[in-house]
């Protein structure tokens, strides 16, 4: 099969706004009975949505979130998550350019836990926006990440796109957690491991790991696919 598409994972994989993530949800339980160290959400909760890891996080504490509590909560660290992105730039310095080499080749999308107005506000903002034909973000899809519901709908709106029936086949994902990994491999997509977040032994399943995107081209990809 060749190469028809690649769906990238965007935090961690296109911008390095895992730590400010990590950030906003420390500030927004700061000073509660919950708290969130940089260890356990490396190793418990970064594969999450916003109201995954509020209630995971709760959970492990031995705590249920009332709805209403929760809502607040995922309000709040939508405000603080956009005023540390406003202070920086958080776009990894080579996906640029490797998303604008895919993109002469082969159609592009993003698959994510994040939320969609945040992504469209990072994309837009470093002017990638235009190198894609669809975004699939956590407020989507019905189930998150390690789910596979946002790879089958970005499969599906990119075989739209192409004018053909929705199939995994032709397409492979970008990720950089096992929770992406698990996602991707169960919407039928053979996944590239990108090394930062996690180390290549906690990448199970990748079907490739690199360290950075600047090590991927189409003749690359495509040899994902025919395997």
């Amino acid at each position: 099969m060749s190469l028809l598409g690649v769906i990238f994972d965007f935090d961690g994989v296109i911008a390095d706004t895992e730590r400010l993530h990590l950030r906003a949800f420390q500030q927004v339980l700061s000073g509660g009975s919950l708290t969130l160290t940089e260890e356990a959400y490396d190793a418990r909760y970064l594969g999450y949505d916003d109201a995954g890891v509020f209630n995971a996080v709760a959970a492990d504490h031995g705590r249920r979130l009332a709805p209403e509590e929760l809502a607040s909560m995922v309000a709040a660290k939508g405000r603080r998550y956009d005023d540390l992105v406003g202070a920086g730039q958080v776009v990894f310095p080579d996906a640029p350019q490797c998303i604008e080499r895919l993109a002469a080749d082969v159609i592009l999308g993003i698959a994510s836990g994040a939320l969609h107005g945040e992504i469209e506000a990072i994309v837009q903002g470093a002017g990638l926006r235009g190198h894609f034909s669809a975004i699939v973000a956590a407020d989507d899809v019905e189930r998150s990440k390690p789910a596979p519901d946002s790879y089958a709908r970005a499969v599906e709106l990119l075989s739209a796109e192409l004018g053909r029936p929705p199939s995994p086949s032709g397409f492979v994902a970008i990720e950089d957690s096992r929770w992406g990994i698990e996602a991707a491999t169960a919407a039928g997509l053979p996944c590239v491991g990108v090394t930062t977040s996690y180390g290549p032994q906690d990448l199970p399943g990748a079907a490739l790991i690199v360290p950075r995107l600047a090590e991927l081209d189409t003749d690359l990809l495509a040899a994902l696919c025919r395997s």
